[in-house]
């Protein structure tokens, strides 16, 4: 394959992927990226919510099967920038604790094998890469950092404000969202020039406007515009790596693009689909000498998935709320503990406003009947909308596998009463404003029919250690049996805390791309 050696090929152009490719760009060597998807095309349907939330216009037709058998459709995109496209680009660091061990009331949250000033240096770049607005100092739970951050925090709107200074009142921290978007304001308002709006249709929705700082617009064009060393082939699903006689190196990537068969090498071969998708491929690579998938010895390929416990909640205010860009304020005071328990809740942070479209979407429960004659638009008027995120704990049986060529995640859900008691703060929270004390849970914002969790924070299916016998990767994220296989997604995440993972795995890719420089 002469024509089709590379030094480093890519697999998968989502925030792992991207970073690293565009890391290396400027090395000179000859790097390949492959991409399953296509651009997300940019059009003014991407602001529409029938067609992104209830349609999920652009959510993968795949059918995937649950541990029951019934069957769902993952909540995945595949296009140039991952999953990233429609991210709410909240992009926080983890908790300096997060890296050690936690107990929970249903088990260990272990330890990783190394600890955040390991990461520190990277995480301050992956900020100034990804465009990250925001505030030190308000949270209280942020971890040291060596700087600022390099954009000042997005303006909270008047009733989000007031909303800050009520929690204030009542002794809690609220913060500024770190958030990754081309928006620049000045006392308050958007500049002219500025290359994203405020808008309520950024959390969950692709940007027409090129404005959230996702791995396409921070990564992947700007590093094709610079460097020619850098190809994208897009449409190019992998399908499998074949390893050389001994089994110790990856010597061919097998790609499906445009209906035929391809073939490429390279001397590093990195693979960043994202968690699951990436442990999928591994299992489909089974070969003599690696009869369970490659680089599963361990076997703990697929399994320790963690995917956070997440609900969307939508309050509803008896005042009308007619903030536009919501998505700027959170709460961390009980993400370790509270008053009333001993163990971390979790994070609180506001998302975009529900529309119309999605609630009518939504299966309503009976508590709605105290607003019989409210329409739809009007409870989109009066709501305001929360994410709630509490740690997940791995477990080897939550896993994703093969049955014959049916995907099949399996998945028992843990640590659910520190969920409970989290909504249960945010109710306390919202009551003393004014807000119905009871919460709709939005489904169709992780997906569409997905429920609590989906796929919107995939993590943990080959966990990084020193232990080749409990581990997959090594600390460099290299594969312990494989010479010239790295993986820079999720997958490595030894446990997942609870804030969102993106920030953590442009950070690692960095990392890791530093580590591959030194190789090339």
């Amino acid at each position: 394959m002469p024509d089709n050696h590379y030094d480093l090929i890519v697999i998968g152009s989502g925030p792992g992927g991207a970073s690293l490719a565009q890391r290396l760009a400027p090395t000179g060597k000859k790097i390949l990226l492959l991409e399953r998807g296509d651009y997300l095309p940019r059009s003014v349907d991407n602001w529409d919510s029938q067609k992104i939330f209830v349609e999920g216009m652009y959510q993968t037709k795949e059918t995937w099967y649950g541990k029951d058998g019934k069957t769902f459709q993952p909540g995945l995109h595949y296009f140039v920038g991952g999953n990233s496209k429609m991210y709410g680009a909240a992009l926080f660091r983890l908790r300096e604790r997060d890296f050690d061990e936690i107990a929970h009331k249903d088990g260990i949250s272990p330890a990783w094998p190394l600890k955040y000033d390991a990461f520190e240096p990277w995480y301050a770049e992956a900020e100034k890469l990804f465009h990250v607005h925001g505030q030190r100092g308000e949270d209280p739970n942020e971890p040291w950092s060596s700087g600022p951050f390099p954009y000042p925090p997005v303006s909270h709107e008047p009733r989000v404000q007031a909303l800050h200074d009520s929690l204030q009142s009542d002794g809690l921290h609220p913060f500024h969202l770190p958030m990754g978007i081309l928006l620049d304001e000045k006392d308050g308002k958007t500049l002219p020039d500025s290359i994203c709006i405020r808008t309520p249709f950024f959390d969950g929705y692709p940007s027409p406007l090129n404005g959230k700082a996702d791995a396409q617009v921070m990564c992947v064009d700007p590093a094709l515009r610079a460097h020619p060393n850098l190809t994208l082939l897009t449409g190019a699903y992998v399908s499998t790596l074949e390893t050389d006689a001994s089994g110790k190196t990856v010597s061919a990537v097998n790609v499906t693009r445009n209906g035929e068969r391809e073939r490429y090498s390279a001397d590093i071969v990195v693979v960043a689909c994202g968690a699951l998708s990436s442990a999928l491929l591994l299992l489909r690579s089974a070969n003599d000498r690696h009869p369970h998938g490659l680089a599963n010895g361990s076997d703990q390929v697929g399994r320790n998935y963690m995917r956070h416990n997440q609900s969307i909640l939508m309050a509803l205010l008896r005042e009308p709320n007619d903030t536009v860009f919501q998505k700027t304020l959170a709460v961390s005071d009980w993400y370790f503990g509270s008053d009333d328990w001993d163990y971390p809740l979790g994070l609180m942070q506001m998302c975009a406003k529900s529309q119309e479209a999605q609630i009518r979407g939504e299966a309503l429960p009976s508590w709605l009947e105290w607003l019989p004659k409210m329409p739809f638009e009007q409870m989109a008027r009066h709501s305001m909308d929360f994410w709630l995120s509490s740690e997940d704990l791995p477990r080897a049986e939550n896993r994703i596998r093969y049955d014959g060529d049916k995907v099949t995640l399996e998945l028992t859900e843990n640590n659910m009463e520190a969920h409970q008691r989290l909504k249960k703060k945010l109710e306390q929270m919202l009551d003393r404003i004014g807000a119905h004390p009871v919460l709709l849970e939005r489904h169709l914002y992780l997906g569409k029919n997905i429920p609590i969790g989906g796929t919107a924070h995939q993590a943990g299916t080959a966990r990084f250690g020193t232990d080749p016998t409990s581990s997959v990767l090594d600390l460099d994220c290299k594969a312990h049996e494989l010479d010239n296989l790295y993986l820079t997604d999720a997958s490595f995440f030894p446990s997942i805390g609870a804030v969102n993972p993106t920030l953590t795995i442009i950070a690692n890719a960095l990392r890791v791309a530093d580590r591959i420089k030194a190789r090339l």
